[in-house]
């Protein structure tokens, strides 16, 4: 990776963990944080992990529709599920996007999909690594 080109990079303060807050340097994310089921305000990571991959992956099937001639649906949508688990091996993660791609052929969706799941850096990021499956809803 030495001769790829930094295009942008995320600079976040974090402090107090789980329950604790989060600070971008350029001012625009500030938020609470908090335990997942907890009461009270705040996010958690895991819902902030299903934000930021789902949006990385709708920006690759964009780009992957473009490359096929194909023209993404407006109402196109991506519920994200992150689930945070335990076992004999500790906390793991693992994780879900259902792709709502309406008006789009099943095949040509799938197709976009499985594109989008090669080429998003998050998607790339969690291969091997967790349980990861991205559907056609």
């Amino acid at each position: 990776m030495s001769d790829a080109k930094t295009l942008y990079t995320a600079k976040v303060h974090v402090t107090g963990g789980r329950e604790g807050s989060a600070t971008s340097d350029d001012g625009r994310l500030a938020l609470k944080l908090a335990t997942p089921g907890s009461p009270g305000q705040g996010t958690n990571p895991e819902q902030l992990f299903a934000a930021g991959w789902s949006a990385c992956f709708e920006g690759a099937m964009a780009i992957a529709a473009k490359a096929k001639g194909v023209s993404l649906p407006a109402d196109l949508a991506i519920d994200a599920e992150v689930e945070l688990r335990h076992g004999e091996d500790g906390f793991a993660l693992a994780a879900r996007l259902n792709v709502h791609v309406p008006g789009v052929e099943r095949e040509t969706a799938r197709q976009l999909i499985e594109a989008a799941h090669r080429t998003c850096p998050y998607s790339k990021a969690i291969k091997g690594n967790i349980d990861a499956v991205v559907a056609l809803a």
